[in-house]
C-alpha cells in the first residue's frame, strides 16, 4: 500500500513520511504540484496527500486535473487555509477531506485510515445496489443513474454506497463521521451537510424521482417516496 504526499515544506513531508512509514506504509514524495501530477499519472496510490499551496502547480488545480483524468484515488488536502469557504473550494475541486495545519499525527492517521478504508464494515459483495434508475457497482466504483454515469469522488462514493447498503433508514449525522470519517462528530462542523449537497446535486438535480432526503433534527435516508 503506497501514498503519495506533495508538500514543499521539507520539514512537514520528512515528518509525515517518517510516521507513515512507522505504521507499515510505503511513501513516495513530490516537493511541487507538477512532480505531483506526474507522479499520480504514472503510479496507483491508495491515497495522496497534498498541499494546497505549492511551487510550480498548486493542490487545487493538481485535483482537478487528476480528476479530470477520471482519476478517483482519495485525496486529502492539508493547508493553513483553515475558514470554511477554504474548505468548500478544495471540497469543490474534488478533494475527499480536508485538515487544516497544524495538526497532530494521530488526526491525520484517522484520516488516512477513513480514505483508505474502502468498505469498513460492510461486506463484500459482487451485486449492484440499485435504487429506481440509480446503479452502483462497488467493484467498478461506478454509480448510474437513468443511464447516465456519474462522476463522484472518493468520499462521495462511499456516502453514497453507505445510503445504498441501509435504504430506508435515517442514518445520523453522528454515524457517518464515525463509520466513514472514522472521527467524533464535531458539532461546529458542516462537512457532512457539505457532502451530502454535493451527493444531492450529482445524483437527484437533475433527475426524478429525488432520493436523498433530510428528515430534520435526525439525519438523512435514501428511499422513494411513496
Amino acid at each position: 500500500m503506497r501514498i503519495l504526499i506533495i508538500e514543499d515544506e521539507v520539514k512537514t513531508i520528512q515528518s509525515i513520511k517518517q510516521g507513515l512509514e512507522e505504521h507499515q506504509w510505503e511513501v513516495d514524495i513530490a516537493y511541487d504540484g507538477t512532480m505531483g501530477l506526474q507522479l499520480a499519472t504514472r503510479s496507483a496510490y491508495a491515497l495522496i496527500i497534498s498541499d494546497i499551496i505549492l511551487p510550480g502547480m498548486n493542490g487545487l488545480e493538481l485535483v482537478r486535473k487528476l480528476r479530470e483524468a477520471n482519476i478517483s484515488v482519495p485525496i486529502l488536502m492539508l493547508t493553513a487555509l483553515g475558514t470554511i469557504d477554504d474548505k468548500i473550494i478544495g471540497l469543490d475541486a474534488g478533494a475527499d477531506d480536508y485538515l487544516v495545519k497544524p495538526f497532530e499525527f494521530r488526526e491525520l492517521m484517522a484520516r488516512v485510515r477513513a480514505l483508505t478504508r474502502r468498505n469498513h464494515g460492510l461486506a463484500p459483495t459482487a451485486n449492484l445496489l440499485k435504487i429506481a434508475d440509480l446503479e452502483l457497482n462497488p467493484d467498478t466504483k461506478q454509480v448510474i443513474r437513468a443511464g447516465k454515469e456519474i462522476a463522484l469522488t472518493a468520499k462521495e462514493f462511499q456516502l453514497l454506497e453507505y445510503f445504498l447498503r441501509h435504504q430506508g433508514r435515517v442514518i445520523s449525522k453522528v454515524e457517518l463521521a464515525e463509520k466513514l470519517w472514522d472521527l467524533t462528530f464535531d458539532t461546529g462542523t458542516n462537512i457532512i451537510e457539505v457532502y451530502i449537497n454535493f451527493l444531492r446535486k450529482k445524483i437527484d438535480k437533475d433527475f426524478d424521482p429525488k432520493l436523498l432526503h433530510t428528515q430534520i433534527g435526525m439525519g438523512y435516508v435514501v428511499k422513494l417516496l411513496s
